[in-house]
């Protein structure tokens, strides 16, 4: 037993370096995730009054139905936009941790493959606001013709529309995160290939969980992740 307690104080004691710099690290990202969520909290309002001044979608009425929503509203914004500022710089911040530990050829790729995320990130995120935006003026136009008023839901607009966005946006990183597997051998090509099927399969159930549920809007989502799956399979069999 004393020998165990030696092991550990000794094991504390080599790695409280790193302890610490990984502990200061961990602060600071806490202390701007809640600057960055106050800061986001507090411009709601103007983002709302911003959003629903550009969007035209004739014979709608964007309501509240509870005294406290827009401050659950102001909270979700906060939170969505802590994660969008500090995320990236958690990645970063992890790769400065690590890096002394990594290779030259894993340097370079972590160095490419940021930017190009966040850059993929972005595309998605733009393209699910923009699809979004089409779906539910149709859908807008599809009610009024049954004679269905449109009174909508602020918190619930403005949160599916940031929440599908986000995770479309996620889903347009899938080339990095499965490039960066065939770099390290954990699956191959031809093991993509063959399981095409399956993959179009997978993307066609995630994408019908989020909202809007129509099948136009299915299609739109699910096409440009379609297209993604082919196009990294075609990038890694060329870099092989």
């Amino acid at each position: 037993l004393n020998k165990s307690v030696r092991n550990l104080e000794e094991s504390l004691t080599k790695y409280s370096v790193y302890l610490e710099e990984l502990r200061r690290r961990l602060l600071f990202l806490t202390k701007l995730f809640v600057v960055v969520f106050a800061v986001g909290f507090f411009l709601t309002p103007p983002a709302i009054r911003f959003i629903l001044a550009h969007i035209d979608i004739q014979g709608v009425t964007i309501v509240t139905t509870s005294p406290f929503q827009l401050v659950d509203l102001a909270m979700s914004v906060g939170f969505f936009l802590g994660c969008i500022v500090t995320i990236p710089i958690l990645v970063y911040n992890f790769y400065s941790f690590v890096r002394p530990g990594l290779l030259k050829s894993e340097r370079s790729f972590f160095v490419f493959s940021v930017p190009i995320g966040l850059l993929l990130f972005l595309i998605g995120f733009l393209y699910g606001c923009a699809m979004l935006y089409f779906a539910t003026k149709l859908i807008a136009q599809v009610n009024l013709g049954l004679g269905v008023a449109n009174y909508w839901d602020i918190s619930s607009f403005i949160s599916q529309m940031v929440f599908t966005s986000s995770l479309l946006g996620v889903l347009f990183i899938f080339p990095l995160i499965v490039t960066f597997l065939i770099r390290l051998g954990i699956i191959t090509v031809d093991f993509l290939k063959s399981k095409r099927r399956h993959a179009v399969a997978i993307i066609f159930v995630i994408v019908s969980l989020l909202p809007p549920t129509d099948g136009l809007s299915l299609i739109l989502m699910a096409a440009p992740l379609v297209l993604i799956f082919e196009f990294t399979v075609l990038f890694n069999r060329v870099k092989n």
